[in-house]
């Protein structure tokens, strides 16, 4: 069985390349995987496309890679108040929006996951977000076409793991993590703690180890 667990946040990231999209797991400051996060920061590979619910809060969570340039294009359903660095960049026409609820960010991700290609949604009709989208009127109700959205990377914090991958989450940093880590090509996780293979309860086990690739141990911030 390939080995999943990496020893540095550094060497887990390290081929990331220009112009991957990636999936960050997190909903304002809980559940975001920070130390993959920095670590990319450090890398300053470029042209990145980030799919996240929001943009950071200062230099933290996504702040520090639009601060760096670091994103050229995301796809968000809150930008958030506190995102002055996506702000900035947006401002000077540096990076590209796609704006949508939060629930259709959810769908979208997990339509990826389970392999449906699109579905129509009442949400968002006679809005900008239904522009050259295609529409049908379904059961009476007028309803626009979301496609899925998935990526090359997603980004996940959970809080234990075993050595095999499969992930439990702590309260509400499980959030978006779940969803993302089974909507992209390769999931990274980093997590609080490794444990043994047997150590984790079946019953709590939220993401199984078949959507995991690798595994970093970093705690904490």
């Amino acid at each position: 069985m390939k080995n999943k667990v990496y020893t540095s946040v550094d060497e887990i990231v390290a081929d990331v390349p220009e112009g991957a999209s990636l999936l960050f797991g997190g909903f304002g400051g809980a559940g975001f995987p920070n130390n993959l996060i920095r670590a990319l920061a450090r890398k300053g590979t470029r042209n990145l496309t980030a799919i996240s619910n929001n943009c950071g809060s200062g230099e933290n969570e996504l702040g520090i890679l639009f601060k760096n340039k670091q994103i050229r294009k995301v796809h968000a359903s809150f930008p958030g108040p506190t995102a002055n660095y996506f702000q900035d960049c947006y401002a000077a026409g540096e990076i590209e929006l796609e704006l949508m609820a939060q629930g259709v960010l959810c769908e979208r991700l997990r339509a990826q996951a389970a392999g449906i290609p699109a579905f129509f949604t009442t949400v968002g009709v006679g809005t900008e977000v239904a522009q050259g989208k295609e529409e049908r009127v379904i059961a009476g109700k007028r309803c626009i076409m979301e496609t899925a959205l998935g990526a090359d990377f997603a980004f996940i914090k959970a809080w234990k793991a075993d050595s095999i991958g499969n992930l439990i989450y702590r309260k509400a940093a499980r959030n978006f993590n779940p969803l993302m880590a089974a909507a992209a090509e390769t999931t990274i996780v980093e997590v609080d703690e490794i444990v043994e293979v047997g150590a984790l309860d079946p019953e709590v086990i939220i993401t199984p180890s078949i959507f995991v690739d690798r595994i970093v141990q970093a705690p904490g911030r």
